[in-house]
């Protein structure tokens, strides 16, 4: 079972704690209304799904409740770090060796 770390309550709990939701760090248009269908589909439907670290929004739902952010490797299913909501988006590129040399 995976241990994920909230970054709110500051401890790792078991991974039925928590919920996935989706793809972190996605810019909601300015203004709906104006938007074509084809930038609609592409907001609201397509996503990244990379091969390796993906960041992504999770919610400690039988914990303190709240969302926050995380980097996890795909291919190895490690939560490289979590992070709460409203804070930037890590370098990929550093965590990947960051990753990288906690397997070694």
């Amino acid at each position: 079972m995976l241990q994920i770390y909230c970054p709110y309550c500051k401890e790792e709990r078991p991974e039925l704690e928590f919920r996935h939701a989706g793809e972190a760090h996605i810019a909601r248009p300015a203004d709906m209304k104006s938007i074509s269908d084809e930038e609609f589909e592409g907001y609201f439907f397509i996503r990244s799904n990379p091969k390796g670290i993906a960041f992504e929004r999770w919610r400690h739902v039988h914990g303190c409740g709240r969302f926050f952010n995380a980097a996890r490797d795909t291919v190895s299913d490690k939560f490289i770090t979590t992070y709460e909501a409203g804070e930037p988006k890590p370098d990929a590129a550093e965590l990947a060796a960051k990753s990288g040399e906690a397997d070694k």
